[in-house]
């Protein structure tokens, strides 16, 4: 005779991108925007700006505010920026609507014996915004018969060519004005924010309701870590509550990481009480996860000289002053500032105050003294 076998599940989901069960401290981004849809065209929710350092769940906000969208029945695109985002979005934007005519694709016409792309010619730079604002009218005129609407969202928008961006904004804009139900959420690192609002020709994003997702408080984490656990069935003193929280110093992918690997440690010996032992081991691969997945990349495609100018970050246990920097690399002031600006744009690093840096990233400094 065959058993049944009851098997946890894992509550803890540390996956670039996908929806974990715990969403602690995001609940007002959540609210704003369905709000935004449930209060109609103009409601400032619709049109959403996220930011955040690496690690902090923008991606995971994106795929949050995407089911969000289609429970009210909305089509949603999903997109992440890099070369050719226009172009996809437009197929797209034409791909699920069969009544948009089929002309439009990439027909051909023969002018002097040359074969001539109208459909190339219409994806060009110059033609863009118009394509995209044509194609995306054309997608908003059949939704709306059934009273839905279209949901765009762009991740990692900092990789986005500034053309694109010009020609999603001119159409997204042009449907605002014509009162369409479009919503586009933008998600990126923080220096997008700035370069966003410093171009003229895309000023309208001023009005964009920005969210920074910053680590959520401790006693928040100690709340979410305690109710998760015993949710799953595992049941978790609250001195290890407290360090296991304190561990994560508040950054929502160790946040994920931490959880997953004292659940997994407990269940490991199939039980249900979680020990010291669990949390300690849990923490450690905690540890090893997160440099694979986020120190580690952080640092790949980084000079010589970047990588010195991190060390020498990384003596101090905060914040340092531009020029204590370039005293402990040894270099001139002005020497320093070159690198100081380069991690800055790659928001390795950000300012914590006039003259003072610090890293973007939490755990980067403990990963850089460790390889010394």
């Amino acid at each position: 005779m065959l058993h049944a076998i009851n098997r946890r599940i894992n509550p803890f989901k540390p996956t670039a991108g996908g929806e974990p069960p715990l969403l602690i401290g995001r609940e007002k981004v959540i609210r704003d925007f369905d709000k935004g849809l449930d209060n109609g065209v103009g409601a400032p929710g619709r049109i959403m700006l996220i930011t955040g350092a690496r690690g902090t769940g923008k991606t995971v906000m994106l795929t949050v505010l995407g089911d969000k969208a289609r429970a009210h029945k909305w089509d949603v695109i999903e997109e992440t920026a890099s070369d050719g985002l226009c172009e996809r979005l437009v197929n797209e934007l034409r791909s699920k609507d069969s009544l948009i005519d089929k002309l439009t694709l990439a027909p051909s016409v023969s002018i002097a014996g040359a074969s001539v792309s109208l459909g190339q010619a219409e994806l060009s730079s110059k033609r863009m915004p118009e394509t995209l604002r044509r194609a995306m009218s054309a997608r908003l005129d059949v939704l709306e018969k059934h009273d839905a609407g279209l949901m765009i969202s762009i991740d990692e928008t900092q990789a986005a060519s500034r053309a694109d961006l010009i020609a999603i904004a001119t159409a997204i804009q042009h449907q605002i004005r014509e009162r369409r139900n479009v919503s586009i959420v933008f998600a990126g690192l923080p220096q997008m924010v700035s370069d966003l609002f410093d171009d003229e020709v895309i000023t309208f994003l001023r009005r964009a309701r920005t969210n920074v997702l910053a680590d959520v408080p401790i006693d928040e984490v100690e709340e979410a870590f305690m109710q998760t656990f015993k949710d799953s069935g595992m049941s978790m003193d609250a001195v290890l509550v407290k360090r296991a929280a304190k561990a994560t110093v508040g950054y929502p992918y160790m946040i994920q990481l931490v959880g997953y690997y004292i659940w997994d440690a407990a269940d490991s010996r199939e039980s249900t009480v979680i020990s010291q032992e669990d949390v300690d081991e849990g923490i450690r691969e905690a540890h090893v996860d997160l440099d694979n997945a986020v120190c580690i990349p952080e640092l790949h495609g980084l000079s010589k000289n970047d990588r010195a100018y991190l060390q020498a970050m990384a003596i101090a246990d905060g914040p340092s002053e531009t020029r204590d920097i370039a005293k402990r690399m040894g270099r001139s002031a002005k020497y320093a500032a070159t690198y100081r600006k380069r991690l800055l744009d790659a928001y390795v690093i950000q300012q914590t105050d006039r003259g003072e840096v610090d890293f973007a990233v939490p755990f980067l400094r403990e990963y850089l003294r460790e390889q010394g």
